[in-house]
């Protein structure tokens, strides 16, 4: 290891995507000490191995040296090539886990995303499929990103997976659109997809029912549609889940999703999914918890000009805080929060002025 290379030093696994996400982005080299040292498993889990072997692929030039134990993790950083691959993801995380940060980097590279995940499509934890077509990828769209799709081959439920998707990103840009986004969510419409593979469809419709008969009060339309897999496109486990989307006449969106276990009742998880929409509205600003990082991360490397974003108190939690301390780490940015003046609802204005970032991997490559 070289001693002349000065690495931006992290301790612990949280944040452990969106940290090589932002080296990445920043071009700069992170070291990521004692991870999970006091665990009775310290180091790496296969599948923060297996997200390190995408960023691998998708990038030219990048090296990464792991400790021994697995504690310590150097990565310096090549450039964003993209390209068409097929990802093999391990069955104790989601497809989700490693599409997500694909999203961060796949409109500033070199080439083209185009990239095939195997696995698990869905997860009470990490994002599911239609929460990254409806929620995330219309976030894209508000910074510039407009060719992006998440296609669904096959479903694949835990344990067993055998689910397929493919995301393609053609939108090649700059940077990103400065954003100012003032006002909070008002709903205007919430939709949803009820899904199952190798189980009763009747699943799907017990789900619906009772998510409906939450959502009535709401006075707004509610199209709650079904999804039934079956054959070979239906992966190697039986499964079932639901997610809903609430959104504004301007496409904004905030969402909520869960899956059933064995044993769960499906009336269960419809109601649950649905109050726990209705409690993700009432706590959102201009976006959703989820949506946020990505929100944040495209504001830090816009132009050089004040970004502004509308968020509520609520938002504020430990890991937007761990956000905001990586971002400063890696980027030297602050985030400013401001109270709202025009009214007493307690929200708070993120400003954020952009680093100036641009592409340059079409350039160099």
């Amino acid at each position: 290891m070289s001693s002349k290379i000065s690495y931006v030093v992290f301790q612990g696994a949280q944040n452990f995507r969106l940290r090589i996400v932002l080296a990445t982005l920043s071009g700069k080299a992170v070291k990521i000490e004692k991870i999970r040292s006091n665990d009775l498993n310290p180091g790496l889990k296969d599948y923060e191995v297996s997200f390190l072997r995408l960023m691998e692929s998708v990038t030219n030039g990048s090296a990464i040296e792991i400790s021994y134990t697995g504690t310590t993790i150097i990565y310096r950083p090549g450039i964003i090539v993209g390209g068409s691959l097929t990802h093999n993801c391990p069955m104790s995380k989601p497809v989700g886990y490693f599409v997500e940060p694909m999203l961060y980097l796949a409109p500033f590279s070199k080439r083209k995303f185009s990239i095939v995940f195997r696995g698990c499509t869905a997860s009470h934890y990490d994002a599911g499929i239609e929460v990254i077509k409806w929620g995330l990828l219309p976030v894209l769209e508000r910074f510039g990103v407009r060719e992006c799709a998440l296609h669904t081959l096959k479903r694949g439920s835990p344990p067993q997976g055998g689910g397929e998707v493919h995301l393609i990103v053609d939108s090649l840009i700059p940077q990103p659109i400065t954003m100012h986004n003032l006002d909070r969510i008002t709903i205007s419409s919430i939709r949803g997809v009820a899904y199952s593979t190798r189980v009763s469809p009747s699943m799907v419709n017990r789900m619906i029912d009772a998510a409906r008969k939450v959502l009535k009060p709401v006075n707004c339309e509610v199209n709650i549609s079904a999804d039934v897999w079956r054959g070979e496109n239906s992966g190697k486990s039986p499964g079932w889940g639901i997610t809903l989307v609430a959104a504004n006449k301007k496409g904004w969106c905030v969402f909520a999703e869960d899956i059933g276990d064995a044993g769960d009742v499906p009336e269960d998880i419809g109601t649950k999914v649905a109050y726990q929409l209705l409690e993700e509205i009432s706590i959102s600003g201009a976006v959703g918890r989820n949506q946020l990082p990505l929100a944040i991360v495209y504001m830090i490397i816009g132009k050089e000009d004040i970004g502004r974003l509308r968020i509520t108190r609520d938002q504020v939690d430990e890991k937007f805080i761990h956000l905001l301390r990586d971002i400063k780490s890696i980027f030297g940015s602050e985030v400013y929060l401001k109270p709202v003046d025009d009214d007493d609802t307690g929200d708070l204005i993120a400003m954020v002025k952009g680093v100036g970032f641009t592409n340059t991997s079409k350039k160099i490559a």
